[in-house]
């Protein structure tokens, strides 16, 4: 945490206007601010899964829900398969955002806004496992010292079965961390865990962590939801 950091105001994302008698100015010693959620309830919640299972989904059904309710947020994500600014969904949804490169601050994103006098009351992280450290350290930053709600979605582990950096991170700082429900299958119907690489026909388990790919069997490098057993086995089905 920087000092600067560390010297800004618990509630800078959603200040509250003093009242009568009280001696809230500047302050954040009331119950609520100004969304009416209670102050210093802001959470940091996780929810994973592999390829296929809506996260992306679920990322743009949350910000509707809560934006509907008259709530502020800012949308993110990185390396989204449209390999541009916006949050796509394999059913046709898609939402303009952030995106998230190395060297952007994600409380500086909230400072701007509220310097530019927008509310932000939430974030909603996609494709969170290709942030980096520092990323999930603001997201956190984030929560405990703005009061900004952060909801992330992403994988938890790569094509080789290895969790991600920044996956690994939010299952250790996360205050709820969740399984998104939605069941995938393997191609034999067992419940499908594990995201493989597909290069040439064949899974591959050596190579650099991200590699653009498609789902589609036609694409050079594609990725292929498999359960634990053909994950191993390398078995991609009648039709791999």
């Amino acid at each position: 945490m920087t000092d600067d950091a560390a010297a800004a105001p618990t509630c800078l994302a959603r200040p509250l206007p003093p009242g009568p008698g009280d001696d809230r100015a500047g302050g954040c010693a009331a119950a609520r601010g100004v969304d009416g959620r209670p102050l210093h309830a802001a959470t940091l919640r996780f929810f994973w899964g592999p390829m296929d299972c809506g996260k992306s989904t679920m990322a743009l059904q949350m910000n509707y829900n809560h934006a509907r309710q008259g709530r502020r947020g800012l949308v993110t994500t990185r390396i989204d398969r449209s390999l541009g600014p916006q949050v796509t969904t394999r059913i046709g949804l898609a939402h303009s955002a952030i995106e998230v490169t190395d060297d952007l601050d994600l409380r500086d994103l909230v400072r701007d806004a509220t310097a530019e006098g927008v509310r932000v009351d939430y974030l909603i992280c996609d494709e969170a496992s290709f942030y980096n450290l520092d990323h999930v350290e603001q997201m956190a930053e984030l929560v405990d010292h703005y009061d900004v709600d952060v909801y992330a979605f992403g994988l938890a582990t790569d094509f080789r079965s290895c969790l991600f950096p920044a996956a690994q991170r939010l299952f250790e700082l996360a205050d709820e961390v969740a399984r998104i429900q939605v069941e995938v299958l393997c191609w034999c119907g067992r419940e499908g865990l594990l995201n493989a690489r597909v290069v040439d026909g064949r899974v591959v388990r050596e190579g650099e962590q991200v590699v653009i790919g498609d789902t589609m069997d036609t694409a050079d490098v594609r990725y292929q939801v498999l359960c634990r057993r053909h994950y191993r086995s390398g078995d991609l089905g009648p039709r791999g």
